[in-house]
């Protein structure tokens, strides 16, 4: 039996890399999926698993080839609704330090939904998120305002925030600070450029990079793979199929409040000790919304999820 860290899936395949180095392309067990997983990918990347090795090769890969039998507890994970099975969770990443989410305000563009909605999702499970705001050179002052205005509302909160440019560069040694000697894990729609933004970040890697829809302005996947990479100054990154739309687990109505910091923290003054802050009288969160205290934009992201319904999804 062998310990590793899973640093890449590709559909059923998974590839582990052991102690000394040495990478083994892993499947997992036939009954390791009925052991209480509720997720379409019982192991992720990140995961450090046990291992048996087989003395067949994977005839893609040329690796040795084994079975997973365990994965050892996690520290952590970021996780989504599967977008096929809506009841069933899709694991994105395991044992991270933080997420960075790349949003873009053009070509595609980025919902403050859809920031949201990942944020809260991060919040449940405790994972700092940096906000990257990419593509900054394609912004008109216009953009660059409504980008103004989106770090002003998201620093106030208490989450990290960075223009970047891959073109000119901009923010790039920003980034490479934030995430070095961690193990990050990047996300966004396809498009945003994730994998440009790492390639610029650790040439060399030539991660294949994406192309936009003229048609609908959306980006075409190209990740369809998660992968592992080791940054050369210190820590990992982890890069994610783009992701389409980010649907939330279920959550009990009063759990929602929880994973908007700003909301929380101000509903605690609530007449009402469990407050939905929709209707109630002596409501401290309406208040504040009413008083800019609370973005307009953070309080429409909260009712959607109240609701369980893209009712209130809006650009801005």
């Amino acid at each position: 039996m062998k310990q590793g860290l899973v640093i890449k899936t590709t559909g059923s395949w998974y590839t582990v890399v052991d102690t000394e180095g040495q990478q083994t392309e892993c499947k997992v067990k036939g009954n390791f999926r009925l052991k209480d997983i509720k997720s379409t990918n019982p192991v992720a990347v990140g995961d450090r698993v046990h291992f048996l090795i087989h003395t067949d090769q994977n005839s893609k890969t040329g690796l040795s080839t084994g079975w997973i039998t365990s994965i050892e507890d996690r520290k952590n994970y970021i996780v989504r609704r599967s977008p096929n099975l809506s009841k069933q969770s899709h694991i994105m990443a395991a044992n991270i330090d933080q997420a960075i989410l790349v949003a873009t305000l053009v070509s595609p563009t980025t919902t403050t939904t859809f920031i949201d909605r990942y944020l809260a999702s991060a919040e449940a499970y405790r994972i700092p998120v940096i906000l990257v705001f990419n593509k900054t050179d394609l912004y008109s002052d216009l953009d660059w305002e409504d980008m103004q205005s989106l770090i002003a509302i998201y620093t106030k909160i208490g989450y990290a925030c960075i223009p970047t440019s891959t073109v000119n560069l901009t923010g790039i040694e920003q980034l490479k600070n934030t995430i070095k000697d961690k193990i990050n894990v990047i996300n966004g729609h396809s498009g945003v450029g994730k994998s440009t933004l790492i390639n610029r970040i650790q040439p060399g890697l030539q991660i294949k990079t994406s192309e936009i829809s003229e048609m609908h302005k959306t980006g075409k996947h190209t990740t369809a793979s998660s992968t592992m990479y080791s940054l050369n100054f210190g820590g990992y990154i982890i890069d994610t199929p783009g992701i389409k739309g980010f649907g939330m687990l279920d959550m009990e109505p009063w759990e929602i409040s929880h994973y908007f910091p700003e909301i929380f923290k101000i509903g605690a003054r609530c007449q009402y000790k469990n407050c939905s802050h929709t209707h109630e009288p002596g409501c401290f969160v309406k208040e504040a919304v009413e008083n800019k205290q609370v973005a307009k934009s953070r309080y429409i992201s909260y009712l959607g999820l109240l609701e369980g319904n893209d009712k209130y999804r809006k650009p801005y």
